[in-house]
């Protein structure tokens, strides 16, 4: 896709944009002001030459979308932190009082949240005070859902943990799978069935749904780490930084 498509798709891009023009354009006036104190300077002139800079160097504008689009999303998460790190139930594990909190947003028909479970796995036995939160992101499927929604029952049971792996553990998502990841699990399948039709369960999912795009999430797994957000399988090595890059800054 051109930076032009881009930027036409993308109001993000294009505030980036204007955004890093009129930054480059202020700075570029300071400098030639800074260089030539006696002079009043021709501010036309200037932007001139940032504006053929730019032009010439059309690399620098996806450096300042990336750079001011993390900077909106540090801004909801800090203004949402309690929200997202807060689990829902028992639907976390590791460190009950934690250091770090790592929030990752999954579903259950996704082959790469499936993949990074290992992942999580090391990072719990290996970086002890951390705690992984997990929440439902059901996007892929009718099925997604409800998984999404039998695991919040099981979360409400303390069940968590077993549902989760017996359902990503089964080589299909289907209602079938649902329920016989549920009765491995040994959830109360009656109160686990009324939970799952709840008003409850469904709110958490639609505000699950409505923090991802806020987050501008793209996808499952997406992972939440001190003020970063990252969508898509990331290895145990970038999960650890991505943790020691959270405590330091907190």
């Amino acid at each position: 896709m051109s930076l032009t498509e881009r930027l036409a798709r993308s109001p993000l891009a294009l505030a980036a944009l204007v955004f890093a023009s009129a930054l480059l354009g202020a700075l570029a006036f300071a400098a030639a002001q800074m260089l030539f104190p006696g002079a009043t300077g021709d501010k036309a002139q200037v932007e001139k030459i940032v504006h053929d800079y730019v032009l010439d160097h059309p690399e620098i504008l996806p450096e300042a979308m990336d750079r001011l689009r993390a900077k909106q999303v540090a801004q909801v998460v800090d203004a949402n932190r309690k929200q997202i790190v807060t689990p829902f139930a028992g639907a976390w594990s590791g460190a009950q009082k934690p250091k770090v909190n790592v929030v990752v947003y999954t579903d259950y028909a996704c082959v790469f949240c499936r993949a990074s479970l290992p992942e999580i796995a090391k990072l719990e036995k290996n970086v002890p005070d951390v705690r992984i939160v997990y929440r439902e992101l059901p996007v892929l499927s009718a099925e997604s859902r409800v998984a999404a929604l039998w695991s919040l029952a099981a979360a409400q049971q303390n069940r968590f943990q077993p549902f989760h792996d017996a359902l990503f553990a089964a080589d299909h998502l289907t209602e079938a799978s649902i329920q016989a990841a549920a009765q491995k699990a040994g959830l109360d399948m009656a109160k686990a069935k009324q939970f799952a039709n709840s008003q409850a369960a469904a709110d958490e999912i639609d505000q699950n749904l409505s923090m991802a795009q806020q987050l501008g999430m793209s996808g499952t797994p997406s992972w939440v780490i001190g003020d970063k957000v990252v969508s898509g399988a990331v290895p145990y090595a970038s999960l650890k930084s991505m943790v020691a890059a959270a405590r330091s800054e907190s």
